[in-house]
């Protein structure tokens, strides 16, 4: 298990290593960022973009939270990290594909299903209900055609991509860039278990990729 001290270890690797290798690379991107996709993933730690997709600093710009889920567009109550990365990628950087990712076995998911957190305080789990409370209706239409048990999260995982995907379009600047054929939205699950990945066909099926 990695604490600090580790990760100052892995910072002298990487630095003697992988750093010095791409040096001319690591000096362009000093110059400024171009990623051409953005990924809205999960916080899971078992679940890094950049090591699923293979993709070298620069080409991916990324935003972790808890089950990837993305709010809809509004301009009132709290802060917006989230509504923040997406309005930089897309309006400043001009990425010209989003990526939903999911992925298996994924906590605020199975959190969700359970509805337990529903009455937490805040430090006692009520920071994440209320998060997660993004996937209240799909919860509803989950249970009432899986259950809550191995299938049932299965069909949540993938139907919380499907939220956030549809929760984007509710983003003018989203909309309008989508409608023009300037920016294209996946949907993706990775499967911790057996490592495969299943790309959203449409609004329909998740296929092998």
């Amino acid at each position: 298990m990695s604490n600090f001290s580790d990760l100052i270890d892995g910072y002298y690797r990487f630095r003697g290593t992988e750093w010095l290798e791409e040096r001319e690379r690591w000096a362009e991107l000093a110059e400024g960022q171009s990623p051409r996709v953005m990924v809205i993933a999960c916080s899971d730690s078992r679940v890094e973009p950049a090591t699923i997709f293979g993709s070298r600093p620069g080409e991916i710009f990324v935003v972790r939270n808890v089950a990837n889920l993305v709010p809809p567009f509004e301009t009132g109550g709290g802060l917006h990290g989230v509504s923040a990365a997406l309005e930089f990628a897309v309006t400043v950087l001009k990425v010209s594909e989003i990526v939903v990712l999911g992925h298996g076995a994924c906590g605020g998911v199975k959190a969700a299903l359970a509805g337990n957190l529903k009455d937490a305080a805040p430090g006692e789990g009520g920071f994440v209900a209320s998060w997660i409370s993004l996937l209240d209706e799909a919860r509803e239409k989950v249970i009432a055609a899986h259950g809550q048990g191995e299938e049932g999260q299965t069909a949540l995982e993938q139907e919380g991509v499907r939220t956030s995907l549809k929760n984007l379009m509710t983003f003018p600047f989203v909309k309008e860039r989508v409608e023009a054929g300037e920016l294209q939205l996946h949907g993706a699950v990775f499967a911790i278990k057996d490592g495969k990945l299943r790309v959203l066909e449409g609004d329909d099926r998740f296929e092998p990729a």
